[in-house]
């Protein structure tokens, strides 16, 4: 992209602000008139389902959550002040690594690359919208993609100015219609809505930043951000909310009484698990905001004992459902920030006056509580995938050697593809037990579809064959091929006095079968 075309491009940012603006009094109204009843009907709708299952009330409900969705994406992009968040500093590697860690079930035929320069160099900000928008631009970048492709990411610092670059090598988009790009509704996808886009120039721009865009149709797109670096770092530390005391209520209560407002500041601490919350729902019946009550109150009343049962239970459904680990771990170090902002707060409001011990004593057991849920959760969380992982690999053996029955004592083992050495170790094993267990007294084997026998595992071969003799059990081997046959000749005769030969299975199966006749 030529210089005057990016100059254009950033100079809209003006132009980008008072759409936004125009927007937002939009929104306001939207707000009030939309959003309040839409929220009725779904109350509704939920007590209908309640009653009685119905595939209507189920789409209703879809389409229902699709328009809130929708409706809170555009009071985001329009008033993203709304949130009660503080400036504080930002250091974007930090983020930019958190993102991508979330994406990691789409990234297996994606090459990623990241260059990161000046990573502690910071900026000022309220975080949780640029995680937001740096999350929309990674996603919209993966999804260019279509699974496969390049992803490079670029952080630096030049004349005191922070540069984040994203690149991708996909779809691309139009020249024509680079100028549109962070308008509201407008989408280059065939059911976007536009409004991630959106966010993101709405972002970059509210703080001052800079956002150019390179792309060329079917070779890619380019996103550039330019942020003014943050000479001295915000004071980082907990924060003084606006809470309900009781006096004399205890830590359980004061937390009981203040729910709402735990999982409003939990939200706003887990930008880029909450809009996963429903999906995460849905998947696997997680109840993440409940959860995150049940734990709370464990560990400030240090019920130990609840806290590793609940750990266990969400390691199993997260790994039974295959929910993204690393929205667990941004959750739960969420609520961690959020349990010491509350507790700061209760100490406030309670006056209660805490002796240096005291607080290290409280601070060394909540963190070891938050430690050993997380533990356990890991714990069973890999003890489910490794009984799974178990089974599959005991039925990929079945399969490797699969004994077919055709008639009472007589069976067919049909050989395919390569045989090394563990194979033959796996074969043995199972033909064995299955000769003894089901009384075989005839075993057709059928290497018609064995690729390559390895001269190792032809002296093995040879030894099961005469295994399978020792039992009383009669080999007929079919479809060996020349090569096959060369490597069983150089492993040694005895092979030809404990095995029939047949050319192919269907003479074996008519000689079989005429003998029994």
């Amino acid at each position: 992209m030529e210089l005057d075309e990016r100059e254009s491009i950033e100079s809209g940012s003006h132009g980008h602000l008072s759409q936004l603006a125009s927007v937002g009094q939009i929104a306001a109204g939207i707000a009030h008139e939309v959003r309040n009843p839409l929220t009725a009907v779904k109350g509704f709708l939920q007590l209908l389902q309640q009653e009685a299952q119905h595939e209507y009330i189920d789409i209703a409900q879809s389409e229902l959550e699709n328009a809130l969705t929708t409706l809170n994406d555009l009071l985001q992009v329009a008033k993203p002040d709304l949130e009660d968040e503080q400036n504080q500093a930002i250091f974007l590697t930090v983020e930019l690594e958190s993102i991508l860690n979330l994406f990691q079930d789409k990234l297996y035929d994606i090459k990623v690359i990241t260059n990161f320069k000046n990573p502690n160099v910071s900026i000022q900000g309220k975080k949780s919208q640029f995680k937001k928008a740096f999350f929309n631009l990674i996603k919209n970048a993966i999804e260019s993609m279509n699974g496969r492709g390049t992803l490079s990411i670029t952080h630096e610092c030049i004349n005191e100015e922070v540069i984040v670059t994203i690149q991708d090598t996909g779809v691309g988009i139009p020249e024509e219609k680079l100028s549109l790009l962070g308008t509201p509704f407008f989408s280059t996808k065939s059911e976007g809505t536009g409004l991630g886009l959106a966010q993101v120039f709405s972002v970059v721009y509210q703080h001052g930043g800079k956002i150019m865009v390179e792309s060329k149709k079917d070779q890619g797109t380019t996103f550039i951000i330019k942020m003014r670096q943050e000479s001295q770092l915000t004071q980082k530390g907990v924060k003084e909310l606006s809470l309900y005391y009781n006096e004399g209520d205890s830590i359980k209560d004061f937390f009981l009484a203040n729910q709402k407002p735990f999982e409003e500041r939990l939200l706003v601490e887990a930008i880029n698990v909450r809009d996963k919350i429903d999906e995460i729902h849905n998947i696997g019946n997680i109840n993440l905001l409940d959860n995150a009550h049940k734990l709370v109150l464990y560990v400030v009343e240090e019920q130990v004992h609840e806290l590793i049962s609940l750990a266990k239970q969400e390691g199993l459904a997260w790994a039974k459902y295959s929910v993204t680990l690393a929205f667990k771990l941004e959750w739960v170090q969420a609520i961690r920030r959020t349990l010491w902002d509350f507790l700061y707060n209760f100490d406030l409001l309670s006056k209660t006056e805490s002796d240096r011990e005291s607080f290290y004593t409280l601070e060394k057991n909540i963190n070891e509580l938050i430690d050993q849920f997380l533990t356990n959760f890991f714990i069973s969380y890999s003890k489910y995938k490794d009984e799974l992982l178990e089974q599959e690999r005991k039925l990929v053996e079945h399969l490797s050697v699969p004994i077919i029955p055709i008639k009472e004592q007589i069976c067919i083992l049909p050989l395919i593809g390569q045989l090394d050495q563990q194979r033959m170790n796996t074969i043995q094993n199972n033909v064995l037990n299955e000769i003894e267990t089901n009384h075989i007294q005839i075993l057709i084997i059928d290497l018609s579809g064995v690729a390559h026998m390895e001269l190792e595992a032809s002296n093995s071969f040879i030894q099961i064959i005469e295994g399978i003799s020792m039992m009383g059990c009669k080999t007929i081997l079919t479809g060996l091929r020349a090569e096959i046959v060369k490597n069983l000749i150089s492993s040694g005769i005895g092979l030809i006095r404990q095995a029939e030969f047949k050319g192919t299975l269907k003479l074996a199966l008519n000689d079989v079968f005429s003998l029994k006749d």
